[in-house]
């Protein structure tokens, strides 16, 4: 049995009690004739049927909100709301003795009303300003409470160097791999924000957007695992700016740490707000293998060029290799000599000529 029947025949009862007390009262008296169930018994059942259909929204629709709201909370916001509460209702504690001496009703009413105001005041302010009030608590406290996962160890407090991971380059997959080699030395970081867009691409009616947000997650938690570094999930967010994006921008600026993606816009954006990314698609045309014109190679044709006659191969690393009359050797390996090598933004092609 599911919560939300269990809270419907609650509601059911519960409201079918509050009906029979209704009719009681209507019919002037609890005894019962056929007078008084005429009274009674509509209004109990009725009760009964109002009280089934509005439990789930008295019940479980409130708590789903409440959940999903404070899941898209960050701690620190969680934290500075906690703090603003207990000072609002400390406030108003001290001035809830001076209102009690007011004539009634106004010392009935006024601390109540007090509290319930200085109580939200305390919330509005601290969060609203979290990160003026926690510099106050000192430059050691406020950066313990802000970039507490970047600390370096050495206890100092210069913070360590870590790399922000956007949505593409998790769904990418390389740079898994890349962080398995071992070149990658510093702490990889994921924005809450970041996971959340992940997750949202996961639950997408679309099975193409479906199956990359799963893939993200996989590779995600493949890292969690494998990786030689650290990834850390952070709940680092950006006041006032809701795009991806544009809150991972700007959290690099503030924790002056580049970018890791694959996303050519992204890479734009960052650059010309002087934040620097770290291109996986960049980084797998450097370590591409170098071919020079005159060289020889062997590459196996497995399909037409665009242009009469031409046939195309590639290299293990993915690199095309355009062939001039390569076109009748379809399906053959055969070798051929390098004539000349582009580089465009869509990678490296390599135009060769059959050696025989």
């Amino acid at each position: 049995m599911t919560a939300e029947i269990i809270f419907r025949i609650i509601g059911f009862i519960v409201f079918g009690l509050i009906g029979w007390q209704v009719g009681t009262l209507w019919a002037g008296t609890s005894e019962l004739n056929p007078t008084t169930l005429r009274y009674i018994l509509p209004l109990t059942a009725g009760g009964g049927l109002l009280g089934a259909l509005i439990a789930p929204w008295l019940t479980i629709r409130p708590a789903e909100w409440l959940r999903r709201t404070i899941r898209e909370l960050t701690a620190i916001q969680i934290l500075a709301g906690g703090i603003g509460l207990i000072s609002g209702l400390i406030i108003a504690a001290l001035a809830a003795l001076p209102l009690s001496y007011l004539p009634f009703p106004l010392s009935s009413i006024l601390p109540t009303v007090v509290a319930i105001v200085f109580g939200y005041l305390g919330i509005t302010v601290m969060v609203l300003r979290q990160r003026d009030l926690l510099a106050l608590l000192g430059r050691r406290a406020a950066s313990a409470l802000m970039e507490g996962p970047f600390q370096a160890e050495s206890g100092d407090e210069r913070t360590e160097e870590v790399l922000l991971l956007d949505t593409s380059v998790i769904i990418d997959g390389r740079i898994a791999d890349i962080a398995a080699t071992g070149f990658i030395r510093s702490p990889l970081v994921v924005p809450r924000f970041v996971l959340n867009e992940l997750q949202y691409i996961a639950d997408s009616p679309d099975s193409l957007r479906r199956n990359r947000g799963r893939r993200g997650l996989e590779m995600l938690n493949r890292m969690q695992q494998e990786s030689p570094v650290p990834v850390r999930i952070v709940d680092l967010d950006v006041d006032g700016v809701r795009q991806v994006d544009a809150k991972l921008v700007q959290l690099a600026k503030q924790l002056k740490c580049p970018i890791v993606t694959n996303d050519y816009n992204l890479n734009r954006v960052a650059g010309l707000q002087g934040v620097q990314t770290l291109n996986v698609n960049e980084l797998s045309n450097a370590v591409k293998s170098v071919v020079l014109p005159g060289e020889n190679l062997r590459i196996r044709v497995i399909q037409e060029g665009k242009e009469a006659g031409q046939g195309v191969g590639y290299l293990d690393d993915g690199t095309m290799v355009v062939i001039e009359n390569g076109r009748r050797y379809m399906g053959s390996e055969i070798e051929v000599e390098v004539t000349k090598v582009l580089q465009t933004n869509a990678g490296r092609m390599i135009f060769a000529t059959p050696s025989r």
